[in-house]
């Protein structure tokens, strides 16, 4: 349920509302933009009179909402999440809202002069984000599965040498600690539903990458990025990488509508991976 409280309201009242409904048990998530605030209350709603909390005084208007999606759903933060990337160079990168970013790099970490040398290329072409798999996920046990902790050793290495940010893939729980100096932790198309691992990260205090499954829904990805934001991480950024389809020209097939339909759904940033949706270098840069 949101509730919209009527303009140049006292901060105390609101302060005050929001106590009355957590004391009932509900979780409040008040959104405070430039012309409005509102309050998203999460919980079994039903409980609530909506006529009655309508006719309070500082009450603009009551709305129920239908999705099961809350903390993500724009509906409850209509103004965009931006994203805040901090680097060593004491600036940051934005996602999100009006800001434009690319994330570059290779798809494994190989060693630390490969890691370096495309990182500073990435840096000259005006990239703002260093992205290298040091743990790979693989279709096949038999192939190369990273260098897992050493190649995380070498992407810092390149952030040290570059000042880039950098992001890589998590594939199991055990591994989190490892993580502590990556900048952004993407979690993968296989584990958007592995949600034991997507409730730890609700607690990293981390920016957390999450693309979409080979075969799941819009609505999916969204309940996925609940799960995270539910445990306090409201840093969560989504990727549309790729949906599998009947399509066997490309590797997957570029769900292009998803973006604006999850930008119209949710207040999150939105980014697009053609690398890994086309499998074809040259389709690359058109889509």
């Amino acid at each position: 349920m949101i509730l919209i409280v009527k303009q140049n309201t006292d901060k105390k009242r609101i302060d005050n509302l929001i106590s009355h409904f957590e004391g009932m048990g509900f979780s409040c998530h008040p959104s405070t933009g430039s012309h409005t605030t509102i309050l998203g209350i999460i919980g079994d709603t039903s409980r609530i009179d909506i006529n009655a909390v309508r006719a309070l005084d500082i009450v603009d208007d009551v709305k129920r909402v239908s999705e099961p999606y809350k903390a993500a759903n724009r509906k409850f933060h209509p103004d965009d999440t931006i994203v805040r990337i901090s680097t060593i160079e004491n600036s940051e990168v934005r996602l999100g809202g009006n800001y434009f970013g690319i994330i570059a790099g290779p798809c494994s970490v190989e060693s630390e002069e490969q890691i370096v040398s495309i990182a500073r290329e990435v840096k000259k072409s005006g990239a703002t984000l260093l992205r290298g798999g040091a743990f790979k996920p693989r279709t096949s046990p038999y192939s190369f599965q990273g260098l897992q902790a050493e190649g995380l050793k070498f992407l810092m290495a390149a952030k040290k040498e570059t000042g880039l940010p950098i992001v890589s893939e998590i594939m199991d729980l055990s591994h989190i600690e490892l993580f502590e100096d990556v900048d952004i932790i993407q979690v993968g198309a296989r584990n958007m539903q592995n949600f034991e691992m997507l409730k730890a990260l609700g607690h990293c205090g981390k920016p957390v990458l999450l693309k979409r499954g080979l075969a799941n829904t819009i609505e999916e990805l969204l309940m996925s990025a609940e799960y995270i934001m539910a445990g306090g991480n409201s840093n969560v950024i989504l990727c549309e990488r790729g949906i599998r389809t009947f399509e066997t020209v490309t590797r997957n097939t570029l769900d292009i509508s998803a973006v604006p339909v999850l930008r119209y759904l949710s207040h999150l940033p939105v980014v697009v991976d053609p690398s890994h949706a086309a499998g074809i270098p040259w389709l690359v840069e058109p889509l």
